[in-house]
């Protein structure tokens, strides 16, 4: 009982992790990246589809995105959604590749957007903190039904305690990391 515990505790938190570092992208830098369109949805034929199923997304330089469409008509479609996302960019069509500048960020929204980083990293920590907590009170329950003694008890929730403090500590990285990155010009 005690290993799938720490087992489905584990992944848990690991889901957390990811969760994290998918909303940690979304955060938009200085620099261009080709993941920060990934969210971004377009009509086809009727049906809401990732950007990156109608066009190749790529980087022309540090600061530009390329999105080369596919299928010409939906040109149009993709400069809309990218232009509508709450992304704050401002596509321009050349035709037939929509380049994508990212501007630089000012002092203010870096110190904004490192707030929101915060944010985000306390979430996901919280989120660790109530998966050690399920798995503390899932040993209380099963000493309380005499199915792992006290010592086996004691013993799982020091595991557990590593096992938080290590994915709070890879939280507390990956937040130092998108600090670092905004904050650079």
């Amino acid at each position: 009982m005690i290993p799938e515990l720490k087992k489905t505790t584990e992944q848990k938190m690991q889901k957390s992790i990811d969760v994290l570092k998918a909303d940690l992208a979304k955060v938009r830098t200085g620099r261009a990246h080709t993941g920060l369109l990934d969210h971004v949805m377009v009509e086809y034929y009727g049906s809401m589809v990732p950007i990156s199923q109608v066009s190749n997304v790529t980087l022309i330089d540090a600061r530009t995105i390329g999105v080369q469409v596919w299928e010409k008509p939906m040109m149009q479609k993709v400069e809309r959604a990218i232009r509508d996302s709450d992304l704050g960019l401002n596509p321009a069509n050349q035709g037939d590749i929509i380049r994508v500048p990212m501007p630089a960020l000012t002092e203010e929204r870096r110190r904004d957007l490192t707030k929101v980083v915060r944010h985000e990293g306390e979430a996901a920590k919280v989120a660790i903190r109530n998966l050690r907590r399920d798995a503390n009170q899932h040993l209380k329950d099963a000493v309380k039904d005499k199915t792992i003694s006290e010592d086996d008890d004691r013993r799982a929730q020091e595991d557990i305690q590593k096992l938080t403090d290590r994915n709070i500590a890879e939280i507390d990285k990956l937040l130092a990391q998108k600090e670092q990155e905004l904050m650079q010009l």
